[in-house]
């Protein structure tokens, strides 16, 4: 499996898991809890919400399912990498602290080991990241960053003081969304700063490309597979997947120990030939 390495050198694994969508019915909380404990058990170590998934609910299931996971010592803390987002409304200087503080209660843990303003708001960065330094020195989180920042938005954000300490940035990236290749992509290579991919299946739109599909019958996988396998294959990449039943997450973490082949790539770059030009972030 290739690893992905932070600034700070730290290196993790290139697929985590997705919790979009989770916490927001009671009736299926205990699927989910159960969903997020079944992937650590699988392997997964990198699990990402954020306060706006079911307001707070998507943390409270992945709270659960982690504090079930270390009582029973299916792993130790420092084996985890928990990610959540602050709202853009909530990352004033001193509604970025109040925020992480009700995140790291739903989630029942001491600190987050990365933690990401959602979108560009309303909030001067320089406020945004002096709030984040602060619950970096207090160590209530490991590092912050950014979601669904684009190259302009990157550069304004590394000119501010501090902002060259942002450890990754969280954007839509599939196969039929490459417009980040262009210039966003290598701009964060140049830093040594993940870029992690969301909907990197494009919200369930690849599963049945029969290209894909074709690719993955030489290799007894299946499309989504081949279609994970490419983004991770792509140097400073992690996909970020949400799955709940137990055969999509198994499928999914398997793809990581899929190695396609030159003509297999070839036959994807001409379906999904890379930007030729600057185009817009994709946004969920």
């Amino acid at each position: 499996m290739n690893t992905v390495a932070l600034p700070d050198g730290t290196t993790l694994p290139p697929i985590g898991l997705g919790t979009w969508k989770m916490g927001e019915s009671p009736r299926i909380r205990a699927a989910e809890v159960a969903a997020v404990r079944l992937a650590i058990e699988i392997g997964y170590r990198v699990i990402d919400t954020a306060e706006m998934y079911g307001e707070g609910g998507a943390e409270e299931v992945v709270g659960q399912a982690v504090s079930e996971a270390l009582r029973a010592g299916t792993v130790t803390r420092d084996q985890l990498f928990i990610v959540s987002k602050v709202y853009p409304h909530n990352a004033s200087r001193a509604g970025v602290g109040a925020a992480c503080g009700r995140s790291l209660k739903r989630l029942g843990l001491d600190h987050l080991d990365l933690y990401l303003l959602y979108w560009p708001g309303s909030h001067p960065l320089r406020e945004t990241i002096g709030g984040f330094e602060a619950l970096q020195a207090a160590g209530r989180i490991r590092r912050w960053g950014v979601s669904n920042f684009d190259t302009g938005e990157m550069y304004e954000l590394s000119a501010l003081a501090g902002g060259a300490r942002c450890a990754a940035n969280q954007v839509y990236y599939s196969l039929s969304a490459r417009g980040v290749e262009f210039d966003l992509l290598p701009w964060q290579r140049e830093r040594t700063m993940p870029l992690m991919a969301y909907c990197p299946l494009d919200q369930g739109g690849l599963v049945d490309e029969p290209v894909l599909r074709e690719v993955a019958e030489h290799h007894g996988a299946s499309a989504s597979q081949v279609a994970l396998a490419w983004l991770m294959a792509q140097r400073g990449v992690m996909v970020i997947p949400k799955a709940v039943r137990e055969a999509h997450l198994r499928e999914n973490f398997a793809a990581a120990a899929l190695t396609l082949h030159a003509a297999d790539l070839a036959a994807i770059e001409r379906r999904f030939p890379a930007p030729r030009r600057k185009l817009p972030l994709a946004m969920l």
